[in-house]
């Protein structure tokens, strides 16, 4: 039980940490500059350089559908799963949970791809241009991948979220006698 406990702290951070990181830093990637205060905007702007990350200044399309998808469907599901993950063992949050986790996961391939073997030009100077500039990169995303795969691993696993799968039922309403 202390196992599952801690994944569910983990989940708990992750979700609660990715709150604040989707909105007001990845969705400046989509939405006017001017709704984000200057100081925001500039730690986009230090995030993307210092890190040589050219996908927030200069978005491809299938990136923005990325960061729509998030603050679309993933951001109402933030503080629900952030909820019943500090709970512990809410049995409702395995299908959310299954659905997210798989989602984000699809979504991270193509990015970690992107980074990895996209030939970047030398006239982008945010860009990477190195492979320890690239695995920085990979780094920085890669939690983004592991957590939500851990997720759906715990779901799909987990005595505590899949009883079914090992034999444990919920159990029943009992009917009273009148």
């Amino acid at each position: 039980m202390k196992g599952i406990r801690l994944l569910e702290t983990i989940f708990v951070f992750y979700f609660t940490s990715h709150i604040p990181i989707t909105l007001f830093i990845d969705l400046q990637t989509v939405l006017p500059g001017y709704l984000y205060p200057q100081a925001l905007r500039d730690l986009f702007q230090w995030y993307a350089k210092e890190f040589k990350d050219p996908m927030p200044l200069q978005p491809p399309e299938w990136f923005q559908s990325f960061i729509v998808c998030e603050g679309l469907l993933q951001i109402p599901f933030f503080p629900i799963a952030a909820y019943a993950f500090y709970k512990g063992s809410c049995h409702w949050i395995r299908t959310p949970a299954i659905i997210y986790s798989t989602h984000v996961a699809t979504t991270l391939i193509p990015i970690l791809s992107h980074i990895i073997f996209h030939q970047y030009t030398i006239e982008s100077p945010w860009a990477p241009q190195t492979w320890q500039e690239r695995w920085t990169l990979v780094a920085i995303y890669a939690p983004y991948l592991f957590v939500p795969v851990l997720l759906l691993f715990t779901m799909l696993l987990s005595s505590t979220y899949n009883p079914t799968k090992f034999g444990n039922t919920l159990p029943n309403k009992v009917k009273k006698k009148n």
